[in-house]
């Protein structure tokens, strides 16, 4: 709102009334001459009538590209995330740019320069820790952030996109404890990640309210890939006692556990039931189909991409963290037992 209480005009104000696109109507704000007589006259009338407000000759003008950040890009999830980015910039008009950075100095020095050559609207972060370097280079650059479950405390200014892992996992122990488990083993994320953090806790959580104690042997370190999995697996089925229950903290590391199941010639769910976290798209055609914690990562891509569009256009996020919500997915994976 205005100091009048009249609606802020904002570019994307005047392209839905100009039935054009946002970057059009940052072409014509920024003087750029790639857009055509007719249409920059429509646009400019619209300006003059509504009163918008150009920003100064100093604010960075439209480049049309998101750039979309990982530290790898070898999981489905990562898939799903540019999905749900893609979609949004796609509406928009704007195009995404998606870089690896593999946790190597060298890779983020090289990244960071071709963000100095080259604009953008934004930067969407997945899973990362900002460096106090990186974060003053790209406040410096006045290029805007938003970061999709950060790896630790984010930057106070940076608006973060997550779900609610603590609340997911806690309700998918308790799915496991409703089926009557009681040893029921644990495969965790990365510790340095604020998600895996989030879900241990929540698994713990539904066990201490249960009144179980949590026994740490039934705990198993884990990086949410299928070879951590299939590893935590085979140390939780070895213990003297195993657990008729395994919930891994994701679903890749929850289809290592079937196949650690597997060459025991044992079955899901007959002899150990399994839960996973994500519901990425192929565990509903596993054998069999896995019960999961279904984590919204293209919602959240899709936020995230209109969180950053709209710090390009100078707007006020309404929060800076926002949490999706977590929803348990009931398949065939997990069995009741006596």
């Amino acid at each position: 709102m205005t100091s009048n209480g009249a609606p802020k005009i904002t570019i994307a104000t005047i392209a839905r009334l100009a039935g054009v696109s946002i970057p059009t109507v940052s072409r014509v704000v920024n003087g750029r001459s790639d857009v055509s007589p007719q249409t920059r006259a429509r646009v400019e009338e619209l300006l003059t009538r509504h009163g918008y407000r150009r920003r100064p000759p100093s604010m960075r003008s439209s480049s049309g590209l998101i750039d979309l950040v990982f530290n790898d890009l070898d999981s489905p999830w990562a898939v799903e995330i540019i999905r749900g980015v893609e979609d949004v910039a796609h509406a928009a008009g704007v195009g995404t740019v998606v870089s690896a950075i593999h946790r190597r100095s060298s890779s983020a020095r090289q990244w960071l320069h071709n963000i100095r050559t080259r604009s953008t609207e934004g930067i969407i972060f997945v899973t990362s820790t900002l460096e106090p370097l990186l974060q003053a280079e790209l406040r410096r650059l006045n290029i805007p952030v938003v970061i999709v479950d950060p790896a630790g405390v984010p930057p106070q200014q940076a608006p973060t996109i997550g779900a609610t892992n603590w609340a997911g996992s806690l309700r998918a122990t308790e799915h496991l404890l409703g089926l009557g488990h009681r040893r029921i083993g644990f495969i965790a994320g990365p510790p340095h990640l604020m998600c895996s953090r989030a879900r241990l806790d929540g698994y713990r959580a539904a066990l201490e309210a249960a009144g179980l104690g949590v026994d740490d042997r039934l705990i198993r370190p884990g990086n949410f890939y299928h070879e951590a999995g299939f590893a935590g697996g085979n140390r939780l089925l070895s213990l003297p006692d195993p657990p008729s229950a395994i919930f891994a903290a994701s679903d890749q590391m929850a289809l290592g556990v079937y196949e650690a199941v597997r060459r025991r010639g044992l079955r899901v769910p007959d002899d150990v039931s399994v839960v996973g976290f994500d519901d990425l798209p192929e565990v509903r055609w596993c054998s069999p189909p896995l019960t999961t914690v279904r984590q919204p990562l293209a919602e959240m891509g899709a936020l995230a991409a209109r969180t950053v569009l709209r710090l390009a256009q100078g707007e006020r996020v309404d929060s800076p963290r926002v949490e999706l919500a977590t929803e348990l997915v009931v398949r065939d994976s997990a069995r009741r037992i006596a």
